[in-house]
């Protein structure tokens, strides 16, 4: 068999590329996949009680570049969707990230207001401060707000997420868990936000839907390797793998989903609910709010972080600490070595936290600056 471009993986990243490489180029495109299933990460499915469901977690599509939005309308229609997320402080649940509604809902509203004037007089309305820039720079208290907010709220879910302290992470981690000031419960405040209206399973296999695109799945990239011709590939496996561990193991943070379903209408207020100190999971989503079906009975998802083990479970996050973006670089000297044989992308390709905003942008820019240019 011979093809133009291998593509490994099946996810956004390589299934952009693969589309464009199809519908631009003219080109065909074998696109591999070791799980039995398109999408990557975004797969979703009815389970067996007719509930669509995320099998990977939640996946909200929130960007602030409409060529983005607008490039996948043209696989889906799309469901306007805000997510919201509620997170249990001291028994209470309140707005993530902290907001001025989350102030009021755990103190006295006298002591409630005396903290909201300070942050503003100090910080401005609607903005985003950083928890960790917050309790190096406040004194008073605001130092006794910023300590709250970093033990309530961000070191519980930090260590369960990553088994890492806060400052043991990057500051593009760190920088994610703002207290915002400002009276907006939208977990994202991009311009645009939403779902595929029938699923992102419908999305990529329209987007897949091309007669110079052939889709092999349970099948592993070295076993094709061997048996077809291609000119060129794209890789968003794990870039060590494909190095064969030359350098050392990349380190990655896995997550068992377990997902549980009831006859009830809703179980939830909101979309999702973090747990930050209680339970081993951190946090449950329920997939109704969503998608916007309707339907009977519910399920949800909890979240319970593990360790990732070759050969035992998904690597689902980089581990973004410095000494690891070291060892990422030993492979990136490596892929500079065959880049015209060989392209890498992805999470695990690039060894990088992208959401899918991302990395359908970085798909996008890979096919304009390295396919065509």
């Amino acid at each position: 068999m011979q093809v133009d471009w291998l593509i490994v993986g099946a996810g956004f990243t390589g299934s952009v590329l693969a589309e464009r490489i199809a519908s631009q180029l003219d080109q065909t495109v074998l696109l591999v996949d070791q799980r039995n299933h398109i999408g990557g990460n975004a797969y979703d499915y009815y389970d067996e009680n007719g509930v669509l469901v995320h099998q990977y977690g939640p996946h909200i599509f929130h960007a602030n570049a409409r060529y983005l939005w607008d490039y996948l309308a043209q696989f889906t229609q799309w469901r306007p969707y805000y997510h919201e997320v509620l997170g249990v402080i001291d028994g209470q649940k309140v707005p993530v990230p902290f907001n001025f509604n989350s102030l009021y809902a755990l103190f006295p509203q006298q002591y409630a207001a005396k903290l909201e004037q300070q942050l503003l007089e100090n910080y401005g309305f609607n903005i985003k401060v950083p928890i960790l820039k917050l309790r190096d720079s406040a004194s008073g208290d605001l130092k006794f707000l910023a300590d709250y907010i970093y033990e309530k709220i961000f070191r519980g879910y930090t260590l369960k997420q990553w088994d890492l302290t806060p400052e043991d992470l990057g500051a593009s981690v760190t920088a994610r868990v703002p207290i915002y000031l400002s009276r907006d419960n939208r977990y994202f405040q991009d311009a645009y936000q939403g779902l595929p209206l029938h699923g992102y399973t419908a999305m990529f296999q329209n987007m897949l839907k091309h007669p110079n695109i052939r889709i092999l799945l349970n099948t592993s990239y070295q076993t094709v390797q061997k048996d077809i011709q291609f000119k060129r590939m794209l890789f968003t496996g794990p870039i060590d793998e494909y190095f064969e561990h030359m350098h050392g193991e990349l380190p990655y943070r896995s997550v068992h989903f377990d997902l549980q379903y009831t006859d009830q209408e809703k179980t939830q207020a909101v979309g999702t609910v973090n747990y930050p100190n209680e339970y081993n999971f951190t946090r449950i989503t329920e997939f109704k709010h969503l998608t916007g079906q309707r339907h009977f009975g519910s399920t949800s998802v909890a979240e319970y972080p593990q360790p990732y083990v070759r050969g035992q479970n998904d690597p689902y996050y980089p581990i973004p600490k410095e000494e690891y973006k070291e060892l990422y670089k030993k492979y990136q000297q490596e892929a500079e070595q065959i880049k015209d044989k060989v392209l890498f992308a992805g999470r695990l390709g690039d060894y990088q936290y992208y959401n899918m905003d991302q990395s359908v942008a970085r798909a996008l820019a890979i096919f304009e600056k390295q396919v065509v240019g």
